[in-house]
């Protein structure tokens, strides 16, 4: 009996301790769910949401660049594109082959739609073809029946009304790339287009905007059920630019079918009307893409349309270099206004003869008659009296021999030589400075590069009293602008320069004479260059020189010329270059004259009525 009892004790123990097992384990599953559902509410919710709804960035309209007149140069316009949903069609090839009936494909087209269809889910829309005109979108709405799965889909992209005309100073927008930093989560977006060159890199920050954001509900697969909310971007900041339009258009094609660079400025602010390098390309094409056979031919096309010729090229300066040696020798008192040289057609160094351009020579000129006539034997003999190091100051303080920093390009530094540079460059009894190198660069020639940008600013500094004026596309109020460093050097002996430059233009016998104008008493002066590409050899000197003209184009001369207007009171400066032009006289001149000419017509603050 009491065995019985025990047990029942046991049994009543034992119910006990797992009916209270089951109590603290039920307890601890209403705290969790507790927990849960009630303290982690607000997290799940998020989780679940998250799972629910997906958030995407929206490409923010790119902000509009002008000109100084608010004339638009870069913007935003509506563009079409088809897509096609594979999941909408029952066979995505005979879809393809009934849209290109209607619209060619490109075999790299093709190949990259099936490649974005096989990456992506069936209902994600794939991009056929972008840019649609009208016509072409309403052809396809017309024959939608035939094209099941093609949808049209409507958004914005750059557009350059200008074309080619400024594609070296605006650059191009294209799609993010694997080289690109990618500082900004709308970089991550596909199809996102940033600044590739010019402005639209350089300003790309302030162009880009902020992205907006879209939330879409979605189901477990990832597709779209309905739309939730839209929160427009934040357009990108407008860019106002110190470029004239107008002026730019005619710099572009009084350039034509010659291969250069032009490039016109204020001579006391630096801001820069016009830069036009040719030939060039219609950013508006690069925009859209272009095919490997288009890339290749652009890069292997010898005039190096995608180069920016004002900026990124350096050429010998040839005789627009005059006036710095003038200004050396002048400063270092090796000449006086009135010294006189000989030029009887040569020189000798030694047993070395050194031809002037005019084989029959000048006869006695002083410095105002030597720049007048470009007279080779002037320069060489005034470079022999003051040495190269006082030139490679000179010209180094004109703003040759260093990058100018507008931005808009990968710039040449070009060069300005001395015998500390040579002595690095070569070794041994090569880095020895020889004399004749100095008188060759008494003409512009030898080791000197410079390019269009820092021939402008070399001739605005002449011009403008000797101030450290900077080309620039930055605009500046008057009340904003810092007042310039002055060049220390002689006014006297800059108007005497200036006196030789106007010569060069308006007095007979002067090698731009042609290209003289008097705008309502207002003519510009300038000085001519012309540089070898080919040398000329003592037999070809003995036997004849052939032309320029029957040369192969790649062997023929650089044109140069540059200038400033009105001469009374300057207030522009220009450079041109023209590759493989001939004379500088004859090719570079008029187009600086007829430029200087429209400046001064178009200054509001000159007007006057013919």
């Amino acid at each position: 009996m009491n065995r019985d009892n025990d047990k029942g004790k046991i049994l009543i123990k034992r119910s006990l301790i797992l009916g209270l097992g089951e109590f603290l384990m039920f307890m601890v599953i209403i705290a969790r769910l507790y927990y849960l559902q009630v303290y982690q509410a607000d997290r799940y919710q998020t989780l679940a949401d998250e799972n629910r709804i997906s958030t995407r960035l929206l490409i923010p309209p790119r902000g509009v660049i002008y000109d100084r007149n608010q004339v638009v140069l870069a913007s935003n316009q509506q563009n079409f594109q088809a897509l096609i949903v594979a999941e909408q069609t029952t066979n995505v090839q005979e879809t393809l082959d009934a849209f290109k009936k209607i619209m060619p494909l490109s075999e790299a087209e093709e190949e990259r739609i099936k490649k974005d269809l096989r990456k992506n889910r069936s209902f994600v829309p794939i991009k056929i073809k972008d840019n649609l005109t009208w016509e072409e979108v309403s052809k396809i709405q017309l024959n939608a029946p035939d094209l099941p799965g093609i949808i049209i889909d409507e958004g914005l992209t750059r557009y350059y009304p200008f074309g080619e005309e400024l594609f070296h100073v605006l650059g191009y927008v294209s799609s993010v790339s694997s080289n690109d930093v990618k500082d900004d989560p709308l970089l991550e977006i596909p199809g996102f287009k940033i600044g590739k060159s010019g402005i639209e890199k350089l300003d790309e920050k302030k162009l880009r905007g902020r992205g907006g954001t879209l939330k879409l509900e979605v189901n477990a697969y990832g597709r779209v059920m309905k739309e939730i909310e839209k929160n427009e971007g934040v357009l990108g900041e407008r860019v106002d630019l110190t470029i004239d339009a107008r002026l730019q258009k005619m710099a572009y094609e009084l350039l034509g079918e010659e291969s250069g660079g032009v490039v016109l400025i204020d001579v006391h602010t630096g801001e820069i009307l016009a830069l036009a390098s040719a030939p060039s390309y219609d950013p508006n094409r690069l925009v859209q893409g272009l095919s490997t056979k288009e890339w290749n031919e652009l890069t292997k096309n010898e005039r190096r349309p995608l180069t920016n010729k004002v900026v990124s090229e350096h050429y010998s300066p040839g005789s627009t270099f005059k006036m710095v040696v003038a200004l050396a020798a002048l400063e270092a008192g090796v000449i006086r206004p009135e010294t006189r040289f000989f030029c009887a057609g040569k020189m000798f160094l030694g047993d070395h003869a050194f031809h002037c351009w005019k084989h029959s020579g000048h006869g006695y000129l002083d410095v105002v008659q030597a720049l007048q006539h470009s007279c080779d034997i002037y320069f060489y003999e005034t470079a022999q009296k003051v040495g190269i190091e006082k030139i490679a100051e000179m010209a180094r303080r004109l703003g040759l021999g260093k990058k100018i920093g507008i931005g808009i390009a990968q710039e040449s530094p070009g060069l300005i030589p001395d015998k500390a540079w040579k002595k690095r460059r070569f070794r041994g009894a090569r880095g020895v400075w020889q004399q004749g190198e100095t008188l060759i660069s008494g003409i512009g020639q030898g080791y000197i590069l410079t390019t269009p940008l820092q021939l402008v600013t070399m001739t605005a500094r002449l011009v403008n009293g000797g101030y450290e004026v900077t080309p620039t596309f930055t605009k500046v109020d008057d009340a904003d602008r810092k007042p310039l460093n002055k060049i220390k050097i002689s006014s006297t002996y800059l108007d005497l320069i200036k006196e030789g430059m106007f010569s060069v233009v308006n007095v007979p016998g002067g090698t731009a004479y042609g290209s003289r104008f008097n705008y309502h008493g207002q003519m510009m002066g300038g000085k001519t260059g012309t540089t070898q590409v080919k040398r000329i050899t003592m037999k070809e000197r003995q036997s004849g020189i052939i032309k320029d003209k029957d040369l192969p184009w790649r062997l023929r001369s650089h044109a140069l010329f540059v200038g400033y207007a009105p001469h009374d009171n300057p207030k522009y400066a220009v450079a041109v270059l023209v590759e493989h032009g001939g004379g500088g006289s004859s090719v570079a001149a008029p187009i600086a004259s007829k430029l200087l000419q429209e400046a001064i017509k178009l200054d509001p603050t000159k007007q006057t009525v013919e």
